[in-house]
């Protein structure tokens, strides 16, 4: 069997960087296949032609040809997200392979995936084939925390002992962010964290008004990423003592509280009422990763995944 996976990606960073930590996770490289419906409505036929056991790459476009897939090439065919679950098993039919998602599939007929690594705050069903995972997949890359290290002394060459860093995202259905808010976040957090390093990035999603606001505060290092895109989460991550970061921010968190050594908070700018987001934070608070120094360990979920893929 060769040791190589097919990851079919929708071209979403977030969902192709979960895909490629799963098949490292595996100990396997990996080939990416562009893929997407192939027309409007075509993503709804998928969900009745699943159900009626149909899975054909006719709904499908692809980034480059598939005539030159073998079944021979890849062990597993492995996707993350809504846009790529029923490629999965469409080519992990075509091929006579496993089929491995990441997400919750939901509305799909489950049973028919051979491995789903479903996040608990989409509260999955409990099934044979469903592996509960408390976070995002990431990748654990050593490598790459220390070039980022390096690179981050470069940039902020003073001390960074007991650093407290800041991860800014920002507004999305669930959560809201404005500068009123953020002031009295940022204001309470100086006043209990005086006298350290005050590090500080936000996103692509972070608003204007808000970037101006965290502008004015006096931090030690600040990435303002409307001016600077460069990324320094997986530095935060390894070299400071404390690190927050905004609720809605999933994919942040999740790192945070799978690599690195800092003990992680979270900057609550959810909306009231129950949400994914809402179970996502409470359930890594309930497991100590959040408000705790513990860090996710996905070793077991792993194990089980292998056994189902049989890799």
């Amino acid at each position: 069997m060769s040791a190589r996976v097919l990851i079919l990606t929708d071209g979403k960073a977030g969902h192709e960087n979960q895909s490629k930590a799963f098949a490292a996770a595996l100990g396997r490289d990996f080939d990416l296949l562009p893929v997407r419906f192939r027309f409007k409505g075509a993503k709804a036929l998928s969900y009745l032609l699943d159900r009626l056991g149909i899975r054909t790459v006719g709904l499908l476009s692809f980034g480059r040809s598939i005539e030159c897939l073998q079944a021979a090439s890849y062990s597993v065919v492995i996707g993350t997200g809504s846009g790529t679950f029923y490629a999965a098993k469409a080519f992990a039919d075509r091929l006579g392979v496993p089929s491995g998602v990441v997400l919750y599939p939901r509305g799909y007929d489950l049973k028919s995936f051979t491995c789903i690594l479903a996040p608990t705050f989409d509260k999955p069903r409990r099934a044979p084939n469903v592996v509960p995972v408390p976070a995002n997949l990431v990748v654990a890359d050593d490598a790459r925390r220390r070039d980022a290290v390096r690179t981050f002394k470069t940039r902020c060459p003073g001390p960074a002992q007991n650093a407290v860093a800041v991860v800014i995202g920002g507004p999305n259905s669930c959560a809201t962010m404005t500068a009123g808010w953020m002031k009295r976040e940022l204001d309470a957090l100086f006043a209990a964290t005086a006298g350290r390093p005050h590090w500080v990035t936000t996103s692509r999603r972070t608003p204007p008004d808000v970037e101006a606001l965290v502008s004015g505060y006096p931090w030690d290092f600040a990435l303002l990423y409307s001016k600077d895109k460069y990324n320094p989460i997986p530095a935060f991550v390894s070299l400071a003592k404390t690190l927050y970061v905004t609720a809605e921010s999933t994919g942040m968190i999740s790192e945070a509280c799978s690599t690195g050594t800092a003990e992680v908070r979270v900057l609550d700018n959810l909306d009231a009422g129950p949400s994914k987001f809402r179970r996502f934070v409470d359930g890594l608070t309930a497991g100590g990763y959040v408000d705790g120094s513990r860090k996710i360990d996905l070793s077991d979920a792993i194990a089980a995944a292998r056994r189902l893929l049989k890799v």
